[in-house]
Parts: C-alpha cells; sequence; structure tokens
C-alpha cells in the first residue's frame, strides 16, 4: 500500500514538474486546479449527471442543491470580479441558437447513457472504468466531429449574445442570477422527498471546494472552468496526426484555433485542467485501499451503446457551446442567458435519456447493475 501511494504522488508531482518546465508557472498551476477538480469530484463524489438522474427517479434533491449553492458561490464573487478586471476575464457567454438548444437537449439525453457529463467522463476515465475510458474516446471524437459542422448548426438562427451584466448591471445581474438559482434549488427542495433534501456536509464541503477552485481557474486562465474545447483540440490533434488537413475547415483555421492547433497542448488552458482532472481522479482511486470494481461488465452491445452515445454527447456538447460545466456551471456563474436555456434544455434531455438507459445499457449477469 504504501508503494502504491509513493507511485501516486509521483506521478502527480511528476507531472505537475513537467507542465511548470515545459509550459511555465501558468500551466503548472492550471494542473494543480484540474488535480484540485479531480479530488474533489471523485473523492467526495460530487458530480452533475448523476445528482440529475436522482431528482428524478429517487426524489433525491441533495446532489442537485450542492450544484446550484457551487455556481452561487462562483457568481458572488465572479461578477464583481470581472466588472473590475478591465476585459482580461473572460465570462462564459454565447448565443442562444436553434443548435444551441438542439444539443443541450440531445447531450442531456446521451449523458444518463454513459453515465457522466464531460467533467464526469473525465473523472470515470481517470478512475480506471472501462465504460468512461470507452465514453471518453467517443467525446474525444464527437467533439472534434462538432468542430467541423458547428458553422452549419449555428448558421440555423440564434439571438446575439445576452448577459446578465449586460441587460441588468453588475449588481441587477448578479441579484437576478442568485434570485434564478434560489428558485431552482426551491423547485428541487419541493420535488424532494423527506429526508433528501438536505446535502449532507460531504457535498457542503465539495461546493464550496468546487466554487473555489472555478475561481480559480477564472483567475488563472482568465477565462471560466470549461471542458469541451481541451476534448475537441485533442480530437484535432489526433487527427492531424493521421495526416487530415484542417487548415481548410473553418473552425481550425480561425486565428485562436489554428495557434492552439499548432503548439503543444500544454499551451492550452482547458487541456491542462482536463489532464490535472484525470490524473485527479486516478489519484483518488488509487489512493484508497480497496479501489474495488469500477463497472460491471456489460453485454458487447451494450459497449457499443456507450461508445455511440459518447460520440453523440461530445458532437451535441459542441452543439450546445459547453457541457454540465462550461454551460450549466461557468454560463450561469458568468451571467450568461445561454447557461440557464441550456440547463432547461438539457434536463428535459436527461428525463429523455433515463428512461432509455435500461433498455440500451444491459449488463452481462442479470439483476446487475452499471452505475
Amino acid at each position: 500500500m504504501f508503494l502504491q501511494r509513493a507511485t501516486v504522488l509521483l506521478i502527480v508531482l511528476g507531472f505537475t514538474l513537467f507542465a511548470f518546465v515545459m509550459a511555465g508557472p501558468r500551466a503548472g498551476l492550471l494542473v494543480l486546479v484540474g488535480l484540485g477538480f479531480g479530488l474533489v469530484l471523485e473523492g467526495l463524489r460530487f458530480g452533475f449527471a448523476g445528482p440529475w438522474r436522482m431528482i428524478v427517479t429517487d426524489r433525491d434533491g441533495r446532489g442537485l442543491l450542492a450544484q446550484l449553492i457551487a455556481i452561487a458561490l462562483v457568481a458572488v464573487v465572479a461578477f464583481p470580479l470581472m466588472a473590475g478586471s478591465g476585459g482580461e476575464l473572460v465570462p462564459a457567454h454565447a448565443p442562444v441558437g436553434i443548435g444551441m438548444i438542439l444539443g443541450a437537449f440531445v447531450f442531456g439525453a446521451a449523458m444518463q447513457l454513459v453515465m457522466g457529463c464531460g467533467s464526469g467522463t473525465l473523472v470515470n476515465a481517470g478512475s480506471g472504468n472501462l465504460v468512461g475510458l470507452i465514453a471518453l474516446a467517443g467525446f474525444i471524437a464527437g467533439s472534434f466531429v462538432g468542430t467541423l459542422h458547428l458553422g452549419w448548426w449555428s448558421s440555423l438562427g440564434s439571438l446575439p449574445v445576452i448577459s446578465a451584466q449586460g441587460s441588468f448591471g453588475e449588481t441587477g445581474g448578479l441579484v437576478l442570477t442568485l434570485a434564478g438559482l434560489a428558485i431552482v434549488a426551491v423547485i428541487a427542495f419541493l420535488r424532494s422527498a423527506p429526508g433528501k433534501r438536505i446535502p449532507p456536509r460531504r457535498l457542503w464541503i465539495a461546493a464550496v471546494l468546487i466554487a473555489a477552485l472555478a475561481l480559480a481557474n477564472l483567475v488563472i486562465a482568465g477565462q471560466p472552468w470549461g471542458i469541451v474545447y481541451g476534448l475537441g483540440l485533442w480530437g484535432a490533434k489526433i487527427a492531424q496526426a493521421g495526416g487530415a488537413d484542417l487548415a481548410s475547415t473553418a473552425f481550425w483555421a480561425a486565428e485562436g484555433n489554428a495557434t492552439r492547433l499548432a503548439e503543444s497542448i500544454l499551451t492550452d488552458v482547458t487541456s491542462l485542467t482536463n489532464i490535472g482532472l484525470l490524473i485527479g481522479a486516478f489519484a483518488v482511486m488509487r489512493w484508497r485501499a480497496d479501489p474495488g470494481a469500477q463497472t460491471q461488465a456489460l453485454t458487447l452491445a451494450s459497449y457499443g451503446a456507450v461508445l455511440l452515445a459518447a460520440l453523440v454527447l461530445g458532437y451535441s456538447a459542441r452543439m450546445a457551446f459547453g457541457c454540465n460545466v462550461g454551460a450549466f456551471f461557468s454560463g450561469i456563474s458568468t451571467g450568461s442567458l445561454h447557461g440557464w436555456v441550456w440547463l432547461v434544455a438539457a434536463f428535459a434531455g436527461s428525463i429523455l435519456g433515463i428512461k432509455l438507459r435500461p433498455v440500451l445499457l444491459r449488463p452481462r449477469i442479470s439483476g446487475g447493475a452499471y452505475a
């Protein structure tokens, strides 16, 4: 056990030091932030897809309420922080459009099939979960393919970017955001069964830590916590290494994206936190004395369903300008209308995914369950 834990520490410290040396202090700090996300998400069992399922199937709103608490904590600090940054801190604002709404709905359904959103997929993969590893591969491929078609989906029509700050000012926008979160919290509270309404101490701690890490990410990276762009970039680099010419594609020919594609992933802030998150989840699972089995074996057809669902998950995340982290968490906490619309569409899709899950994912052993 000592050797196992020593190895975990060496991996964590080694990669962090590698990022510091190869890409500078900022890169090393972002790896540490991502590491923190992984430790909290896996270690304290703070998630997104699971709590959305629990509020529907078990009338358990504790996980969802913890998410709302974390978002509110970030908003309280992020709104004035961004206002006083002189434009150096960029919010997670995106336009609301037909493709975006459809993408969020499909994403909500697909995440219940793979039992993880963007961050959940990284956590599951980092933990050694076979289904998570398959889902991560599919998510990477799907989010990359989504970049190739994003222009078409955007052309279907969208509103201009609308933010709470732009419509009501910094103070008014913050009040409106907190009020919206309170309304959702009341709905979740009333939906929940007695005894499943107040988050346990573990989730309160997790919510505070996630909020602190998200704010650290905002300050260090200059932008809110995100997942999808980094995974799409990984897919693009793999495609480019395989001989694909991406210079002719609108998305990857854009100045900023072309620069990131040409440089090391250690210069991309989202990739750094994604890598840290993977390592953090891995560290938690290997640190435990008995990690246990991460999933029950599925039938071959079910593994295929997971891969297909993950492809759709990544593709729809790109359509929707983010996942539960980049759109829901970071979008709402930095004042984007897009985040609220994403929440409604994705939750509706999640209900559909919950109904499809037992039909499409069948364990090899009767009576088992994939969690």
